[in-house]
């Protein structure tokens, strides 16, 4: 489980599975995009998102609102997927534009200050810039977050 902001999480399905783990960092509340899992005084919504292959707008949209109305209602929020790499860091970058007003490239610049493994999904990156309708191509972010010299 990776700490994101004073309220805000990436962590892996199997640490969701883990009730003392998750009140040992107060998270109750719980946006899981792998499969749902209940706990006692944990606020859960699961929506239906695979990796690897494009998000629907409206889950940015579900995922987003619950996201940012548990952080209001001052509850600490995980943001989980199978691994905790792609589908929740895509989750996180759009939670962080919308509640901060970071750019996209921003979000995701400060997301891997803390969890040096985020790495959303091609495909995920597309969804993720068509809802916002961002111009920043998925090989334009990885040169420009990562610095690298791909060849196309």
């Amino acid at each position: 489980m990776i700490q994101i902001r004073d309220w805000l999480y990436i962590g892996k399905y199997r640490e969701t599975q883990d009730k003392e783990l998750l009140d040992s960092r107060n998270i109750t509340a719980l946006l899981h995009l792998a499969a749902p899992v209940q706990h006692p005084g944990i606020v859960m919504v699961y929506l239906p998102v695979d990796d690897g292959i494009p998000v629907q707008h409206k889950y940015f949209q579900q995922g987003v609102a619950f996201v940012r109305q548990q952080k209001a209602s001052g509850k600490n929020v995980m943001i989980a997927c199978g691994a905790g790499i792609s589908r929740s860091t895509v989750f996180a970058i759009a939670t962080l534009h919308e509640e901060e007003g970071l750019s996209l490239l921003d979000a995701y610049r400060d997301i891997l200050t803390h969890h040096r493994d985020a790495m959303p999904h091609y495909q995920l990156w597309d969804s993720l810039r068509e809802y916002y309708e961002s111009p920043i191509t998925y090989l334009d972010m990885w040169r420009q977050v990562h610095g690298q010299n791909w060849q196309e």
